[in-house]
């Protein structure tokens, strides 16, 4: 009886020892776009979107880096020489306090925006009631807006 005891709590042990061992503790640190004209890109992630700048190493004037959570950022990388298609699934996504608010500034910056079946101008309502948007930044890349709250 005691053998099988030990035998179980070691193979609950090694079962954990072994699971512990196979997780890396990844998480998101930033994520980087390639870009024609980082100015546009710069100014439309903070004057529209409304991130923040974080200090950038390179101080070379090819790369903004902006705040996007809590040790999370979005590096702006200038050097594309043309602009891409890309597909609305492949997106970023930021929440905001108030989509309605945030359509807002869209309307008053001329930024046009989108629902998920791409009916202008109009933002959709998911099945658990967070509104949601989409818009392409200057280099094409789909970006959502929506209200979901952590």
């Amino acid at each position: 009886m005691k053998t099988s005891f030990f035998i179980f709590l070691v193979a609950v042990f090694a079962g954990q020892f072994v699971q512990a061992q196979t997780k890396t503790g990844a998480r998101m640190n930033h994520s980087a776009i390639f870009v024609t004209d980082i100015k546009a890109s710069a100014n439309f992630y903070q004057n529209i979107v409304g991130l923040d700048t974080i200090p950038e190493p390179f101080h070379d004037g090819k790369h903004v880096w902006l705040r996007t959570g809590p040790g999370m950022s979005l590096h702006i990388i200038e050097g594309s020489k043309e602009k891409k298609q890309y597909y609305k699934n492949q997106h970023t996504c930021f929440s905001v306090a108030s989509v309605d608010d945030f359509v807002a500034i869209l309307k008053k910056n001329k930024v046009e925006f989108e629902d998920l079946t791409g009916n202008k101008n109009v933002y959709s309502k998911r099945v658990d009631g967070i509104k949601q948007l989409w818009m392409k930044d200057p280099d094409g890349y789909w970006v959502e807006i929506n209200d979901a709250k952590d």
